[in-house]
């Protein structure tokens, strides 16, 4: 049966509005889409650490509750699960204060076999951190030998602008690796300094058969080297932005694997299959933006669970 992996940082967020605490989520970016993927009930898998404290209790609990496998997570006890403090400013966008005690040992597991028919997800500044980077890199370089299908999204924003010198090449590493690249507008002006799509393609064109550009509430851009499209987006007002390009990535994967897409078709969709993907992608993000959740809610699951 093939599966859907993400590697990523799992955490608790704690969501707070006009100085006040809202809600405290199990989150962490590629956690939140896991959770999306398993609320569908497709057969999804999180690689990921945290404590045997009780806030690495209420994560873990929560991925098993929601289908999500947690064979392959490292629980430490020499150390303390992350937090996370989001501040939502006016327009509901989220800044954010992180704690963190990490054992010196990360990411000590058994490594899963990602096969040519399973999907790999990753990203965010977690992808390019030295401390799991050799544990990490296993399970990419086995995933990209396999020829599975991999996405990847570096989620790199501006508070990580001064850190660019040590992450781009580590960044650059990662893009070798990928079928798809997922960035934000934002992403790609602070590691490349590129201003659009067009320009984002022209550098990552090279390592990746299709960058999927998200660019806030404008437009989504696709760019293969046989397909170029541009894609509207819904107009909602959000009560939080928190997760919703995470669920963009969910969505993505979802069509994808019910697609029953490999790595090597990506550069032959066209406007059919390309419009049924993004239109997905845009409905889990718009979804999340709706609640003060990470993840998209049951009900909206249960209509991708029965398609």
């Amino acid at each position: 049966m093939k599966r859907i992996y993400a590697i990523g940082e799992s955490l608790v967020d704690i969501i707070f509005q006009n100085g006040q605490p809202q809600a405290a989520k199990a989150g962490g970016a590629m956690l939140n889409t896991m959770i999306s993927v398993g609320r569908i009930g497709l057969p999804a898998a999180l690689i990921t650490e945290y404590g045997s404290d009780d806030v690495g209790k209420l994560i873990s609990s929560f991925l098993e509750v929601n289908g999500v496998d947690t064979s392959f997570v490292f629980r430490f006890d020499n150390g303390k699960t992350a937090l996370a403090l989001a501040f939502l400013d006016e327009r509901n966008d989220a800044h954010y204060t992180f704690y963190k005690d990490y054992p010196d040992n990360r990411l000590d597991i058994k490594m899963p076999e990602i096969k040519e028919t399973d999907f790999l997800l990753y990203g965010s500044i977690y992808s390019v951190t030295k401390e799991i980077r050799p544990n990490f890199m296993k399970i990419v370089n086995g995933a990209r030998d396999n020829d599975a299908f991999i996405i990847y999204d570096p989620n790199f924003r501006k508070a990580h602008a001064s850190e660019l010198e040590e992450h781009k090449p580590l960044i650059m590493e990662n893009l070798k690796k990928v079928t798809v690249m997922r960035a934000s507008d934002e992403d790609l002006m602070n590691i490349f300094g590129a201003p659009d799509a067009d320009k984002g393609w022209d550098i990552v064109k090279d390592k990746v058969q299709a960058l999927v550009y998200t660019a806030s509430s404008k437009k989504v851009c696709v760019r293969t080297k046989t397909f170029t499209a541009d894609f509207p987006v819904k107009k909602i007002t959000p009560v939080s932005t928190i997760g919703a390009g995470d669920n963009f990535n969910a969505g993505l994967i979802t069509s994808f694997y019910q697609g029953n897409f490999k790595a090597k078709d990506v550069s032959l969709l066209g406007i059919k299959e390309w419009e049924k993907i993004v239109s997905s992608a845009v409905d889990f993000a718009s979804n999340v933006c709706m609640s003060y959740d990470n993840y998209i809610d049951t009900e909206f699951a249960s209509k991708y669970r029965s398609a």
